[in-house]
């Protein structure tokens, strides 16, 4: 298997830089190749701009998804761009390691997915009529091929629990997990999420890094979160409302769209 991993954090002495490698070295000495993006070692440029788009008279009014398309469909977007979609084509497998700073990415791991992800390649693509409402959710240019989160914290994972203030982690990744990787067409395994990092001592390391080798070795067989697929039936076309038959009326949140 092959597998690229989106790595985000500035410290090379971090627990993220540590968990990285054991990743790295778990899934090599299970045989598979691994490609590694360090977007802070790479000085990965995370806005978007004018400049990405070669093709656009600078006097034009940039409108990114329009850009963005005519740049893929061209074959003209940045080098550093077209660098990371081939990684996205090479790999079997992605997987995003970050640590969840204000309950989300980083921001340079943010820009990644908003350059790399252009209007062509990881969205915008399939017909539209009654019947289909494009090839996203489940369907894309990633559909066979599975990702995962690798997430750290400093908060208790009770506070990010069913009741917890932070709440439930599975709701803060949501928007990463279906919208990021679900969305064109990847099969998205649950998360590794290494809480408490900060008063992390060695024993709690060495527990830490068997979790995570053990994740890495049953990468290729972990069952995946059971998203709904979008064109087969479980939403209404076009209006992309779960069918009130599948889910309580008054059932609401993120869960509905699970299987």
């Amino acid at each position: 298997m092959k597998v690229l991993i989106v790595y985000a954090h500035p410290e090379p002495q971090s627990l993220n830089s540590a968990l990285r490698d054991v990743a790295v070295h778990e899934l090599e000495a299970q045989g598979h190749e691994v490609q590694v993006s360090d977007l802070c070692a790479m000085n990965w440029k995370s806005e978007v701009s004018h400049a990405d788009f070669p093709l656009l008279d600078k006097q034009t009014r940039l409108q990114v998804s329009n850009a963005s398309k005519a740049g893929f469909n061209a074959n003209a977007l940045t080098k550093d761009v077209q660098t990371e979609q081939e990684k996205l084509l090479w790999a079997d497998t992605l997987i995003l390691q970050f640590p969840l700073w204000w309950f989300t990415m980083p921001a340079i791991l943010k820009g990644w997915v908003d350059r790399v992800y252009s209007c062509g390649f990881a969205h915008g693509i399939g017909d539209h009529s009654d019947k289909r409402w494009g090839d996203r959710y489940g369907e894309g240019k990633f559909e066979g091929k599975r990702a995962m989160l690798i997430v750290t914290t400093g908060g208790w994972e009770e506070h990010y629990s069913l009741r917890g203030i932070n709440g439930p982690i599975d709701d803060l990744l949501f928007p990463i997990n279906h919208g990021i990787l679900f969305y064109p067409g990847y099969t998205v395994l649950p998360s590794f999420v290494a809480y408490k990092t900060d008063r992390l001592d060695e024993a709690g390391f060495s527990t830490l890094e068997k979790r995570l080798r053990q994740r890495m070795q049953t990468i290729d067989t972990t069952p995946p979160i059971p998203y709904r697929r979008q064109n087969f039936g479980d939403y209404l076309i076009p209006t992309m409302q779960l069918r009130p038959e599948l889910c309580l009326p008054s059932a609401t949140g993120f869960s509905i769209h699970q299987e």
